[in-house]
């Protein structure tokens, strides 16, 4: 257990060498910080773009089916394995230079996602820009390392939810796009974007002077980071490949074995990738924990709620779902009469005479007058309460938007309390809200207006944990070990999204939405509607949310760490 560390009102040792803007105009420091957040605006942006896009992508790559979902995945999983690695090349290398990398990356990216129709060179697009998840591990250390000590709880809080362009740009113009233009267009306005950002940040933000002088160890890296790819292929994956298969277990031994390796590894080199001991330090190692908990409840809030918004009414599914039963019966009445007539028609005939195509025409009004009134009845079993039908843009402007400007602000409130309080208490009340939403989310109505005010509270959550976090990271490690540790903490977040994104899909597949469908005189079939799951699979899942989310709360809780006001890095 550690003990907390009084923060000091000097500044640490080598402060002069990063290149902080102590003395310079208060519109020196926020130009500086504006820029840095807006860059790293752009990965959350395109996540919500991308996947709006997903229905219009389809049609490119045709044979892909289900993977056509890697579209998303690969962006998170090549994102976080390559998070820690960034971030040790920006504490040696310098982190502004590996920032304008990963923008450089990000734009060749979309110009190859925008242009190609092979699927594998789509990937390497999706692969290149998932690299601008880094820029996020980045900017906590510029901010550390650039901004005043006072300043850097709230610009870390203000890094961390945005200045509003991906709250705002990511669903409303996401859904503009998807709705009046080519998918491609996506790819093309992100690029644009990067590319009036780069100069900007070349001219904008200066250069962290802090440098670790030592080697890339990549064989930590290669370990870490092929570990957590593997990890999370299988995560992401498990539901369709099967969980037990071979060849998907393969993925997690694999990913697990070369995890457990890492640690082991980096205990024996002499410039390891991240420093073991500091990663099991209670101050370091808790707030990692409660970030893989946490983030389950993250990821699956933001996919449940759209999912469920976006669904069609039960009366929609149970009207379609008579309108093509009647028409099979019809058409099947129509046959009959047809081949009826047609074998009377014959039989008047002379020997040998043929009957002469369309001769014998079938009334279909005579036919359809014979057929019983309501021969077909649809029954859901089970059925479901949520689906609103709403569209991607109207999902943005009802529930999306309110969720995402209030988290903004509340990540703003939040920086300003860790300065003088500390992280922990924070993160304490954001614990307590995702308990609550969680809980709320299972046991309440699950019309767009619950879903809308949930999500509004919800919001103040996400703007407070996002804030929290990374500045219990900030606070927890020495200056030289900050890109690295970020990094760490983006893989344990991208992790708790994968593992609650997998344990979501295992309970919604497990309560499936059926249709007992009967016409009269015939036997009552039962089918699944795809695409479409039972409430009891989204509020078991949201239950067990709640149950991790209040491990997660109990860790805070118990944390030594946070207790004192923020430092800006001083602590350690």
């Amino acid at each position: 257990m550690s003990t907390s560390v009084e923060p000091t009102a000097s500044p640490d040792v080598g402060d002069e060498d990063t290149g902080r803007l102590d003395g310079a105009s208060k519109f020196r420091i926020f130009s500086v910080l504006a820029v840095i957040v807006l860059f790293t605006e752009v990965a959350p942006m395109q996540y919500v773009m991308v996947s709006a896009a997903l229905r219009q992508i389809a049609p490119t790559f045709p044979t892909q089916g289900a993977n056509l979902n890697w579209a998303i995945i690969i962006f998170g999983v090549i994102g976080a394995a390559s998070s820690p690695l960034i971030g040790k090349l920006s504490d040696i290398y310098g982190k502004k230079r590996m920032f304008l990398v990963c923008g450089v990356l990000f734009m060749i990216g979309c110009v190859i996602c925008a242009v190609t129709s092979d699927w594998l060179l789509f990937l390497v697009g999706r692969g290149l820009q998932a690299t601008a998840i880094a820029t996020a591990v980045i900017s906590y250390g510029l901010i550390r390392d650039l901004m005043p000590r006072h300043l850097v709880p709230v610009g870390i809080g203000v890094a961390a939810t945005g200045l509003g362009v991906s709250a705002l740009a990511g669903p409303l113009l996401g859904g503009w796009i998807v709705e009046h233009n080519s998918w491609r267009a996506i790819f093309w306005f992100l690029f644009v974007f990067t590319v009036v950002m780069i100069p900007l940040v070349i001219v904008v933000v200066p250069e962290s002077k802090l440098r670790v002088p030592q080697r890339l160890d990549v064989i930590g890296a290669v370990l870490l980071g092929a570990g957590a790819v593997l990890t999370l292929v299988y995560l992401d994956n498990g539901q369709n490949w099967g969980w037990t298969e071979p060849t998907s277990l393969a993925y997690l031994i694999g990913g697990l074995a070369l995890l457990a390796l890492f640690p082991v590894v980096e205990l024996r080199v002499k410039q390891p990738i991240m420093d073991m001991k500091l990663l099991f330090t209670p101050r370091v190692s808790v707030v990692l924990f409660i970030a893989l908990l946490a983030s389950f409840m993250i990821g699956y809030q933001s996919y449940a709620v759209g999912y469920m918004t976006q669904s069609p009414p039960e009366a929609t599914v149970v009207s379609e779902i008579e309108t093509a039963t009647w028409d099979q019966v019809k058409a099947g009445a129509m046959q009959q009469a047809q081949a009826q007539a047609e074998a009377a028609a014959k039989a008047q005939l002379p020997p040998g005479v043929e009957l002469p195509p369309g001769s014998v025409v079938v009334p279909e009004e005579a036919v359809l007058s014979q057929l019983p009134p309501n021969m077909v009845g649809v029954q859901m079993n089970p059925g479901y309460s949520y689906g609103d039908g709403f569209s991607l843009l109207k999902f943005a402007t009802h529930i999306a938007l309110a969720q995402a400007v209030i988290a903004m602000i509340f990540g703003l409130v939040a920086g300003l309390w860790i300065r003088r309080s500390g992280a922990r208490a924070p993160l304490i009340l954001a614990l307590v809200i995702f308990v609550g939403a969680a809980v709320a989310y299972a046991a309440l109505g699950h019309g767009w207006v619950t879903l809308t005010l949930i999500s509004a509270v919800f919001g103040v959550a996400f703007g407070i944990y996002y804030a929290a976090t990374p500045n219990l990271i900030v606070e927890a490690v020495p200056a030289e070990q900050q890109g690295v540790s970020a990094g760490m903490l983006g893989v344990m977040q991208a992790m708790g999204v994968a593992i609650g994104l997998a344990v979501a899909t295992a309970f919604l597949h497990a309560n499936p939405v059926r249709a007992d469908v009967t016409v009269t005189g015939t036997p009552t079939v039962t089918q699944d509607i795809p695409l479409l799951f039972a409430d009891r699979g989204y509020e078991i899942t949201f239950w067990f949310i709640a149950g991790t989310s209040l491990i997660a709360l109990l860790g805070a809780i118990w944390m030594k760490h946070g207790r004192t006001p923020a430092t800006g890095g001083t602590a350690y």
